[in-house]
This record gives C-alpha cells, sequence and structure tokens, in this order.
C-alpha cells in the first residue's frame, strides 16, 4: 500500500507498509544506486516459489524505530533502557533533524533526533539535547563547508566525562561528543536510498509544537502530520547559527 507524504525538500513521495513483513514483500517505485535498483535491495529466495525477489535489508517499522537510548548520568547507550551498548556508538546517519520542543515529559529543551540502521539492519533512532546538541553542530559546521552532510560519513558518538563542583560538592555527568571518518560509499547510497522511499520518523517525538532549525530525511506520513503546521524556523539542510545549550 502506498501513502501520499509532505516531504522535505530532499523528498518526493514515500511509500509506508503496516509492518516490517509487509515492507519486506514490497518493492519501491523508486529506484537508485549500482544498476537501477535502490541501494538497499537484497536477493533473496522465495522459500514457496524458488522465484529469487528483492528485499530490503534494512528491518524499519514506520514511525516505531528501535529506541537507542544515551544516559548522560553513567555515560553509556543503551536499547530502550534495558540492553547495554557501551560508551560509543558508530554508524551512518540516513535522516536527522534538529528541534525544540517539549517531548517525553522532559519539558521544552533543544534535541538532536539521528536515524540510522545498526549492525543488524534495524533501523533505530537516538535522542540528546544540551550541550551535546552543540557538539553535534560542531561536526556538521566543518562538513557543510566541505560540502558533505552527516549522510556522507560514518560518525562516532562517544560519551565525554565532565564535573561540576557547587557548594563544595563535586558531580560527575556525560556530555556526547562527535567525530567522523569516510564511509563506504555503498553503504551511504543505500542508507540514502531507504531514507528516500520510507517516511523516516518516530511517533513518540512528533508533536504540533517543534521549533525545527535543521532536518535532513525525516518526514512524517501525511495521514499522520499534526493538523496545524509547527511554528519557527522553516527546515534547511543548512546549519543555522550554533544553538544555544537548554
Amino acid at each position: 500500500m502506498t501513502t501520499a507524504t509532505k516531504s522535505p525538500k530532499t523528498h518526493t513521495t514515500a511509500p509506508t507498509a503496516k509492518t516490517t513483513e509487509v515492507m519486506s514483500e514490497r518493492t519501491p517505485p523508486y529506484r537508485g544506486g549500482a544498476g537501477g535498483g535502490a541501494g538497499y535491495l537484497i536477493d533473496k529466495v522465495d522459500e514457496a516459489t524458488g522465484e529469487v525477489v528483492q528485499v530490503p535489508r534494512f528491518r524499519y517499522l514506520p514511525g516505531h524505530p528501535r529506541q537507542i537510548r544515551f544516559d548522560a548520568k553513567a555515560g553509556q547507550f543503551n536499547i530502550g533502557g534495558t540492553v547495554p551498548l557501551g560508551p560509543s556508538l558508530s554508524f551512518i546517519p540516513l535522516a536527522w533533524r534538529v528541534f525544540s520542543d517539549n517531548i517525553l515529559n522532559m519539558g521544552r529543551k533543544l534535541w538532536a533526533e539521528l536515524f540510522f540502521a545498526d549492525d543488524k539492519g534495524a533501523i533505530c533512532a537516538v535522542l540528546f539535547h544540551g550541550y551535546s546538541v552543540e557538539n553535534l553542530y560542531r561536526l556538521i559546521e566543518p562538513l557543510f563547508y566541505d560540502d558533505l552532510t552527516l549522510a556522507d560519513v560514518l560518525v562516532k558518538v562517544t560519551a565525554e566525562k565532565k564535573q561540576t563542583t557547587k557548594d563544595g560538592k563535586t558531580a560527575t555527568y556525560y556530555i556526547a561528543s562527535f567525530s567522523y571518518e569516510a564511509a563506504a560509499p555503498a553503504e551511504v547510497a543505500a542508507r540514502r536510498d531507504f531514507a528516500r522511499d520510507f517516511p523516516i520518523w518516530r511517533q513518540e517525538t512528533c508533536t504540533t509544537a517543534a521549533d525545527t532549525r535543521i532536518q535532513y530525511g525525516y518526514t512524517v506520513p501525511a495521514e499522520d502530520e499534526p493538523e496545524e503546521e509547527p511554528q519557527g524556523e522553516q527546515p534547511t539542510t543548512e546549519p543555522a547559527a550554533l544553538p544555544q545549550a537548554a
């Protein structure tokens, strides 16, 4: 089933799927990558017919990516608050946005939301706020002037230890620091094709009140979009002025 979407500058339309199984069996209408096929498609033998079909190698339930959390108190990443991943992550972003909003009952903050495929092919989302967002901007800006985006590189996120002293008491916390290295062109193309063909977003963090600073590859299906347009600056792929930490 194909659903019309309201798309950012980098998109036209994006098909949706009710389940990962439906998505896996469907061939998207858009084709990119080498040989005219979408870069994320792989060959698979249909056990019932013996026919070779193309299916996505990424698993994604639209609007419900796997939740990766950054525990700023412990300096650790985890899956859904339970499965530890360690103090660092490395991934090629396929979509992201920087925005101000009151989400997850945490009050209005400046957030960065990044989407990526993990080593098992699951589409994931991770959130950062405060000074971690400033650090992300420090990575976005030099990439921009080199005619690159986060989608073109392998990003490494590391928990950086910080300490503060107040009333003679020392407190320890962590912020996310970002670095990057070259990414394999085929892997970059696969993620770019996938973000073009499917709506990349997270239902729990999508509201009517977001003030979007920048976004890339982020698409909310039309049937799920808020009735009112978010107030504030229009989304752009160019970095805005360095935001202040929330």
